[in-house]
């Protein structure tokens, strides 16, 4: 047998290529091979939703390759991701290959495997299938309604809302959410509530708490208890009361672990527990999964990281219970294994939840093998698998109703509660993180207590408190609110959040996403004008159809044809709108939150400076602000801010910082700030000697935040990340002029984030070399020979258009002339005329 297996990346080709051993070639179509040009028509609705795609240079010379290597093969096996963005994958890989006529009579195989080790490869090499075309068209489906909805309101956008980045199909939910959770927080107005606590002694002197729960058999609520004055009256009445034991109640509880991780959970746990980005947890993933050099034997150590499902394969918990039982005992293991049932209603991203490959595998084990990051989470996604098929905890919650008659005449009840672990059970080895803090006053222990004893009251406290807004989104909290809601998939939660921070609608504060005043003022024209396309449940509605067409449920030209017949209808309403009415209508939205309240609580609009002129939102250079309706006569601004109130002034940084000591050198790091802004300084500036090393702290990034091992970190760029595969030599990272790059030869690409500086593998920052290196070359789309003069022609299909190429003459080509139809006279003709348009000079250099 001879067969050549193609995969998505070299590093999952490298581990392949040693389990299957002779009669097998495994090759790299890194990504996707192709996709829809970034202009008008590359889906086409009058069409039928034809679908123009295009192979950029760097693919062009992979798909070349397989093409070759095929030559000697008698077997194409298509071996990506086994979910739909794998299966399209191979679906391009194998329509380039037709077209290029390299299949003629080689036979072609699917296969899929959920994991990189040796059986999972093996297994799925004997189960070949032909490719999946329910999910090419949920594919298809997804990739049309994205590009149309990008390419049809984006130029919308650009037009009535100067300043505007994009909108999105998804991002424009997931931006509306973070908007609205701003505008929540601020509308809310606090509400001041009390509560009354005593401190209290049982008969053997132990002391707990109690909180007055009833008033004369009323039931009290949380805000019952409103101002001061009937705080103190309450705690008056008490101060010298008579407290007894009225009832005692204890119940068992249980407490059963969490499903093993899924995509979703994953990103969340690892952005609590271990303060990773989404993007940077997937990254990571990808790694562990793709395989890892352990001590001579390169093996993935965990299965697909890309599913919305929780079952777990029936040698995955036989391998945990075994893990548990050897090192936790038969107590921790329960009699029969859990078996969890997936909540999506079209789980069919992978096969499987996120699990060790081999449960037997200790995270102390692998450690040595792995990067900081790899190796804490895969410690995470170890303990979470294992922890799944553990015994429950056990728990004892104990609720005390303390009597007592007040010095007003009033029956008063306190209530006591708390509760203690009896066993630890899945605990002992995983608690699972929260977004926000949560009341942990039942994780108290009572004392013993019995019905009618008498208890003694040492403190009578009336305690104040205020009503909280809503807390900001988290990643980790709105990736589960869009799961909630039914919108986004596996593969795209992280693309969504790194969107919205690219478009820059969002930013990071403390963890936590604020919209930007761009982002805001996107959010309430599209609600105002194009309602129908942000609704949570349509959105959702859209998603189910296109998993209802992976299941082979739904016709997915249908669908495009039912949804661009009214989302068309809908883009042209607003195409007489003026740019002043979109402004007026966003003021009316946004009023409450961008302009201060009056007296009567409505938005007061008058201008602060003039007092004659409105205030109204504007649009400029930099984006929108407020302004007065008098200017120029009045040249009051101020930028876009919640509540009406100006910008706070950034607080004073500090601007020499000591930080701590270099581990390795003894000498003082520094966080500073100069003429080009802040940084960090290894050492002392001296007289005559050598300038200390500096490394600039990148854009983005709170200079309040840098600490000592992240200071470290920019000092020591740049770093290595590997050795290019095709030449050998050093890709680097590093922070230059124009912010984080990585560096092969002499080719840079920027990176979009600094996070991505400490993290990026080889395998992303080959692909960003190569991308940046197909924008300077133009794909050839013909070779047209000699031009008379001397010097090939070419056409090359440019930004804007195919166009004839000779020497430094570049003729554009006529639209009513298809690339693959130019003859060289025509071409000659062309260039002709372009030279006459340039007062004849020729083309090409002298000599």
């Amino acid at each position: 047998m001879n067969a050549l297996v193609i995969v998505e990346s070299p590093a999952k080709a490298k581990t392949i290529n040693k389990y299957l051993g002779r009669g097998y070639r495994v090759l790299a179509s890194y990504g996707h091979v192709r996709d829809l040009p970034a202009k008008d028509g590359s889906v086409d609705p009058d069409r039928d939703f034809a679908m123009k795609w295009q192979v950029d240079a760097k693919s062009a010379k992979r798909l070349n390759d397989i093409a070759r290597a095929l030559k000697d093969a008698d077997e194409l096996i298509l071996a990506t991701d086994p979910d739909r963005e794998g299966e399209a994958i191979s679906w391009h890989v194998l329509e380039v290959l037709k077209k290029k006529g390299a299949l003629k009579d080689k036979e072609v195989a699917r296969v899929v495997f959920n994991a990189v080790t040796p059986a999972a490869v093996r297994a799925a090499m004997e189960e070949p299938r032909d490719i999946d075309r329910r999910l090419v068209e949920a594919y298809l489906a997804r990739r049309a309604l994205d590009y149309l909805v990008g390419f049809t309101l984006s130029p919308v956008l650009w037009r009535k809302l100067p300043g505007a980045r994009s909108a999105g199909r998804v991002q424009s939910v997931a931006l509306g959410l973070v908007a609205q959770r701003e505008n929540e927080i601020e509308s809310f107005t606090p509400q001041e509530y009390w509560s009354i606590e005593a401190a209290l002694k049982n008969a053997a002197g132990d002391a707990f708490t109690a909180k007055v729960a009833e008033i004369d058999g009323r039931k009290l609520k949380k805000l019952d208890i409103a101002n001061e004055e009937q705080a103190k009256a309450i705690e008056t009445a008490l101060r010298d009361a008579a407290f007894s034991v009225r009832k005692v109640e204890s119940k068992p509880q249980q407490r059963h672990p969490a499903p093993p991780f899924t995509t979703s959970t994953l990103e969340q746990e690892a952005s609590r527990k271990l303060g990773f980005t989404s993007r940077q947890t997937m990254q990571v993933a990808q790694k562990l999964y793709e395989g890892v050099d352990i001590g001579g034997e390169t093996v993935g150590l965990i299965t697909y990281m890309r599913t919305d499902a929780v079952t777990v394969a029936p040698e995955g918990i036989a391998q945990a219970r075994e893990v548990i039982a050897r090192r936790f005992g038969d107590a921790w293991l329960p009699e029969k294994p859990r078996a969890y049932k997936t909540k999506a209603k079209a789980a069919q991203e992978a096969h499987e939840a996120i699990r060790p490959t081999d449960a037997t595998r200790h995270p102390e084990e692998v450690r040595q093998y792995l990067s900081k990051e790899e190796a804490a989470l895969y410690e995470l996604i170890w303990k979470r698998a294992i922890a799944a098929q553990m015994s429950s905890a056990r728990f004892e919650r104990t609720t005390a109703d303390i009597a007592a008659t007040g010095a007003d005449g009033k029956d008063y009840a306190l209530r006591a509660t708390g509760q203690v672990l009896r066993f630890d059970g899945f605990l002992t080895l995983y608690r699972e993180g929260v977004d926000d803090k949560e009341d942990e006053e039942d994780a108290r222990r009572l004392p013993p207590l019995a019905e009618g004893e008498t208890v003694t009251a040492q403190k009578i406290e009336a305690r104040q408190h205020f009503t909280e807004p809503p807390p900001r989104y988290t990643e980790a909290s709105l990736i589960r609110k869009l799961e909630e809601l039914g919108i986004g998939r596996p593969s795209t939660y992280t693309a969504i959040l790194t969107t919205l921070r690219d478009r820059e609608y969002v930013r990071m504060e403390k963890k936590r996403l604020v919209p930007e005043g761009r982002g805001r003022l996107v959010t309430a024209f599209l609600e105002s004008f194009f309602p129908r396309y942000v609704e949570y449940d349509f959105t959702a509605a859209l998603e189910e159809k296109l998993d209802r067409i992976a299941a082979g449920e739904e016709d997915w030209k249908r669908l495009l044809r039912d949804f661009w017949v009214e989302f068309k209808a809908t883009v042209e309403k607003t195409e007489g709108l003026r740019v002043s009415d979109v402004l007026e209508a966003l003021n009316d939205i946004l009023g409450p939150q961008i302009f201060p309240r009056g007296a009567d609580g409505q938005p007061d609009r008058a201008c602060p400076q003039c007092k004659e002129g409105t205030l109204s939102l504007k649009v400029g250079k930099f984006g929108a602000f407020i302004g007065c309706s008098n200017y120029p006569d009045c040249n009051y601004t101020r930028q876009l801010t919640g509540n009406g109130k100006a910008e706070a002034p950034e607080a004073e940084s500090q601007d020499d910082v000591l930080l701590g000591e270099d581990p390795d050198t003894g000498l003082p790091v520094y966080r500073r700030s100069g003429r080009f802004g802040p940084y960090v300084q290894l050492g002392e500036a001296v007289k005559g000697g050598e300038k200390p090393k500096r490394a600039s702290i990148p854009k983005g990034v709170d200079p309040a935040s840098v600490d000592l091992d992240y200071a470290l970190k920019l000092l020591a760029l740049p770093r290595e990340i590997g050795k290019h595969p095709e030449t050998g030599e050093p890709v680097l990272a590093g922070i230059g002029r124009y912010g984080p790059y990585v560096q092969h030869r002499r080719t840079y690409a920027n990176l979009k984030s600094a996070d991505e500086l400490f993290t990026i593998g080889i395998n992303r920052a080959v692909d960003l070399l190569a991308r940046k290196e197909q924008r300077g070359t133009r794909q050839v789309l013909k070779e047209l020979g000699e031009h008379p003069e001397g010097g090939a022609m070419q056409v090359l299909d440019g930004r804007y258009g195919p166009y004839v190429k000779w020497g430094r003459i570049n003729a554009t080509l006529p639209k009513d002339i298809a690339p693959e139809d130019v003859t060289p006279q025509q071409a000659v003709e062309l260039i002709a005329a372009k030279q006459a348009r340039k007062g004849g000079k020729r083309g090409r250099k002298a000599g």
